[in-house]
């Protein structure tokens, strides 16, 4: 039976391509908010790093009224390290709004979510965006899109998909890119048709799947999902079940809410086809169904690409330990993690022989580092090591994962980025003029672009976009080359000098400004050789009682080095960590103390001799 009351779709496209603000023009549309209502821009975009990244890491969901219609709507992450958000979400959905940028085409992580979509069965609607850039070229791009329709099996009826053009920004849509724009009536009306009512069954005993979780100061575990058949009901008695386990968790339905705009509002019921907020059951899991006590059918589970990159996060047993961070100790950190791999399904949380070591594993250094970076934020303070690509056994062979990656940059710049990624055993698939620039497409594993990205902005002067998706599991392609130079390391604690570092800018690059406190072990700078230098930055100008002639008091130092995060992740190596605590960021070596360092190299290599 339909319900033509709702329609549940999601909004897919590669990062940047505007999905976060074409919502912002639906919700004014719809009359979602206040005509005098103060509203930011990218409203779906709420989390802080969300905002200063630019980019959706969080899938969300919303809800808009429209001509007597709730249409759900789900905003889902652009960047292929959250892909597992992407997966989940679109068992809440019956079919798929694609974004895609009328200058950029259609891009890897486009690939990525179709295939999921039409994995799913779900019929795809396309809108291309940003049609008033100056440099759109929206017939090819259409073009681009039913090529990539055809090359990922899409079947008859996917491919006579709909189509309208439009700027999120500018808050219009037309059907024909010479119409003149009014509004975004044509993409709701789009809608309306296209997106096929959910067809379902109120009167037959509940089932509703749980496909993202949330934390509640109050209510504890909260689980969103979609009602797939009969009706939610608030207080009422349920079992929680799922296909791997054998005997389902009783509870019930303490508080049930659904979305209306941006709010989540208390409701006493929520029928199949909706999307239903769950408060109660706190053993609930992703991808768990619940269904009567006397009716207990699990609905398939959710099933999830694998993580390809796993970081370990260590206490912090610095010599600075303690000072900056409010939660240190090992089962605050542990706990934090585990919440972390409670609401993103996609990372995995180990515990190791260390009771101070833990694994995460995730998709990429992109989605470590968020968690990273919100821990610091939250005033977590730890240690993580250098990110490792996950090797996997497949029929036998050690297998590694291979990303599809696409480079836009300017054309005179093509041969150094071919030449890079040739070295870290990039296959390149295909290369076309792109306006100005050039469009590559590689096959690369994934440990050689850690620390691709940065080396690539500094071969195409800042231009170059990198992109990049897991594509498959294959066999080890060989070794790939370390980084280049070594670093410099402080020999003593202290603060650092103006006059010791000016002795030392022949020696390389640093990572400190004047004035910064260090310990020995602590990495400063970047040596311009190929070999680790203990240097000692803090030496003082010996005073005498003759005066100086020179002004060599006043030494000039060029400015320091500034890494982010990411930046500092993929500049570690195997014996080194990064230190992270709410106020700063330290590069360190794991042994800090010298003769410790040169005891593990000989152990080393007495290793490989033998």
């Amino acid at each position: 039976m339909k319900n033509p009351a709702i329609r549940n779709v999601a909004i897919i496209a590669h990062v940047d391509h505007g999905k976060t603000t074409l919502v912002d023009a639906m919700f004014k549309f719809a009359g979602t908010f206040r005509a005098n209502q103060k509203m930011e821009t990218c409203v779906m975009d709420s989390d802080a790093q969300e905002r200063e990244r630019g980019i959706t890491i969080l899938a969300k969901n919303t809800a808009i009224q429209y001509e007597g219609t709730r249409i759900n709507v789900v905003d889902t992450p652009g960047h292929a390290d959250f892909g597992g958000q992407v997966e989940r979400t679109l068992t809440m959905a019956d079919a798929v709004l694609l974004l895609v940028d009328s200058h950029e085409g259609p891009m890897p992580q486009t690939r990525f979510v179709l295939r999921k979509a039409f994995e799913h069965g779900l019929k795809a609607l396309v809108m291309i965006n940003k049609i008033d850039r100056p440099d759109q070229r929206a017939d090819k791009v259409l073009d681009e899109i039913f090529d990539l329709f055809v090359e990922l099996g899409a079947d008859a009826s996917q491919l006579d998909f709909p189509v309208v053009y439009g700027s999120g920004r500018a808050g219009y849509a037309v059907l024909n890119p010479g119409d003149e724009p009014k509004d975004v009536q044509p993409l709701f009306d789009m809608i309306m048709r296209e997106v096929p009512a959910p067809d379902v069954d109120e009167s037959a005993p509940l089932q509703f799947q749980a496909s993202t979780l949330d934390h509640d100061d109050f209510m504890g575990r909260i689980a969103i999902g979609r009602v797939q058949r009969g009706t939610l009901v608030s207080g009422m008695r349920v079992a929680v079940s799922h296909p791997d386990r054998t005997k389902p968790i009783m509870g019930a339905i303490k508080q049930l809410m659904r979305i209306e705009g941006l709010n989540r509002v208390q409701v006493e019921k929520v029928f199949a086809g909706d999307i239903a907020i769950v408060g109660g059951l706190e053993d609930i899991m992703i991808g768990d169904t619940v269904c009567p006590p006397d009716a207990v059918e699990p609905l398939p589970a959710i099933k999830l690409e694998e993580p390809t990159i796993s970081m370990l996060f260590f206490v912090n047993n610095s010599p600075f330990a303690g000072r900056e961070g409010q939660f240190v100790t090992s089962r605050q950190i542990l706990g934090r993690l585990q919440l972390a791999g409670l609401r993103d399904v996609a990372l995995q949380v180990h515990e190791t022989d260390s009771p101070d070591t833990f694994e995460v594993k995730g998709r990429g250094v992109m989605h470590l580092g968020v968690l990273v970076e919100n821990m610091r934020r939250e005033g977590y303070e730890f240690a993580v090591g250098k990110p490792q690509v996950i090797i996997k056994r497949v029929e036998g062979k050690i297998c590694e994962p291979i990303e599809r990656t696409t480079i836009e940059l300017p054309t005179e710049s093509a041969g150094k980025i071919i030449e890079y990624l040739g070295k870290r055993r990039g296959e390149m698939t295909h290369m076309e003029p792109f306006g100005e620039h050039t469009r590559l497409e590689f096959l690369v594993p994934s440990r050689g672009l850690i620390g691709a990205r940065t080396a690539m902005m500094t071969l195409s002067r800042g231009e170059a976009i990198l992109s990049h998706v897991f594509e498959k599991w294959q066999a080890d392609m060989g070794p790939i080359p370390r980084r280049v130079n070594g670093v410099l390391i402080s020999d003593r604690a202290g603060d650092t000098v103006p006059y010791g570092m000016f002795g030392l800018l022949d020696r390389g690059e640093f990572f400190v400004a004047p004035g910064t406190a260090v310990y020995p072990g602590m990495i400063v700078g970047e040596h311009s050789k190929d070999s680790d230098l203990e240097v000692n930055v803090c030496r003082e100008k010996k005073l005498t009682n003759i005066r100086s002639a020179g002004k060599d008091d006043n030494v000039k130092l060029p400015p320091p080095h500034n890494m982010s995060l990411e930046e500092a992740l993929e500049y570690l190596e195997d014996d080194e960590l990064l230190e992270v605590t709410p106020k700063s960021l330290r590069l360190r070596k794991r042994l800090l103390s010298e003769n410790e360092r040169k005891k593990a190299v000989r152990s080393e290599k007495k290793a490989t001799l033998a």
